[in-house]
């Protein structure tokens, strides 16, 4: 698993979940320490994202958190607005 794939793990998991996949755009901001994945949605499909109390949004967290850590990097994931 390459850094990279980060990113695209973060995209794979929002396209899926969201109405309208084309506008989902996804950013890595790579700092010294941490890795920012910055998720970008449709307006519309931004509830989709986060879920019932944020539930959706925390377990892809998750995911991203276990993938960065067997990358041996820390990352956390923003949805931007």
């Amino acid at each position: 698993m390459d850094p990279g794939s980060l990113r695209d793990l973060v995209e794979f998991m929002a396209k899926s979940l969201v109405d309208s996949p084309d506008e989902v755009d996804v950013n890595e901001v790579i700092g010294e320490q941490t890795t920012v994945v910055e998720l970008k949605v449709a307006k519309e499909d931004l509830g989709k994202v986060i879920g019932k109390q944020g539930r959706t949004a925390r377990s892809m967290r998750t995911i991203l958190n276990a993938a960065s850590t067997k990358l041996q990097k820390r990352s956390v994931l923003e949805i931007v607005e």
